[in-house]
């Protein structure tokens, strides 16, 4: 009948129109976390304190063999030291052109290591008088990439591949040699290193480094027979390479002993964080108990 297709046709044109389906969504409210997110990240900070530990007994092997060989090796920079001090070399260090060898390796997480020695070159740079020509020979990737920030045109030569292994004289040799060999004729130059005290303490020392010319003009050299040339070169070289070598062992020394103290810190900070996730979780576990519970009671009460 007319109605009816009127009809029909009302229903398909109702039908045919868009109806808005609200679709419920679970939200999560800021700074809420949920009891999965709790779990992985409890599960990644105790993966974390693992790996921490393991470091730590590593470096703590590492350290008390690095202190062994310490002490062998420091008779080589208190000799080359006790020559300077009896000749009696000085330095100007008004003079222009400035070198300095930078002790650092190629390992991190070992606390302020390689910054504390960065951060006192900054601020000896920033005392020197202007005029001053400074180059830097840096011994290990750590040192050349904080240094190269601000002091890119500055750095003369770098050394990487250091601090994986035990450092030996051989390594303090290469070193030397091309110090010695390079083009760059200095005035002033200065080794920095940090000096093993104990476990938990280190220090940044400066050693002046002098080249022939000035072993050379020594006010006391003279005391010592037989010195022409050759030998003077010979003296200067493997002078050079036991200062080298001492600073290598006291720089490997105070990095594993400061890598172990970092090491036990950041375990000792991962178990205050598994305690308080732990506490976390169990009071979100417990709350999401407690409003089910709330939720099948009001239910039952309300048959």
């Amino acid at each position: 009948t007319p109605g009816l297709n009127v009809t029909t046709g009302n229903m398909e044109a109702i039908m045919s129109r868009s109806v808005a389906v609200f679709t419920p969504q679970l939200t999560q409210v800021r700074g809420m976390a949920t009891l999965k997110d709790i779990r992985l990240r409890l599960k990644s900070v105790t993966n974390i304190q693992k790996i921490t530990k393991s470091m730590k007994m590593v470096s703590a092997a590492k350290y008390a063999r690095a202190e062994r060989e310490l002490r062998a090796a420091r008779p080589y920079g208190a000799g080359a030291k006790a020559f300077f001090d009896s000749a009696e070399l000085e330095q100007d260090k008004t003079q222009p052109k400035h070198l300095v060898l930078i002790m650092s390796s190629d390992r991190g997480l070992c606390g302020g290591v390689h910054s504390g020695i960065c951060r006192e070159m900054r601020n000896q740079m920033a005392e020197k008088a202007a005029g001053i020509d400074t180059k830097f020979v840096i011994l290990g990737d750590k040192a050349r990439g904080i240094m190269q920030r601000q002091f890119k045109e500055n750095v003369l030569m770098t050394f990487s591949e250091y601090g994986r292994k035990p450092p030996v004289f051989r390594d303090a040799a290469l070193v030397a040699n091309a110090i010695i060999d390079q083009d760059y004729k200095f005035d002033v130059a200065s080794m920095y290193f940090n000096t093993f005290r104990s476990v938990v303490s280190y220090r940044v020392t400066e050693q002046p480094i002098f080249n022939q010319d000035q072993i050379a003009n020594a006010g006391k050299i003279t005391l010592y027979d037989s010195i022409d040339e050759e030998v003077l070169r010979s003296y200067n070289e493997f002078a050079l390479a036991s200062l080298v070598y001492f600073a290598m062992k006291e720089g490997a020394c105070s990095e594993q002993s400061s890598r172990m103290t970092a090491m036990d810190a950041a375990s000792k900070n991962a178990g205050d964080m598994i305690e308080k996730l732990t506490m976390t979780f169990n009071r979100t576990r417990q709350a999401v108990i407690t409003k089910e519970l709330i939720e099948i009671i009001s239910g039952a009460a309300a048959l």
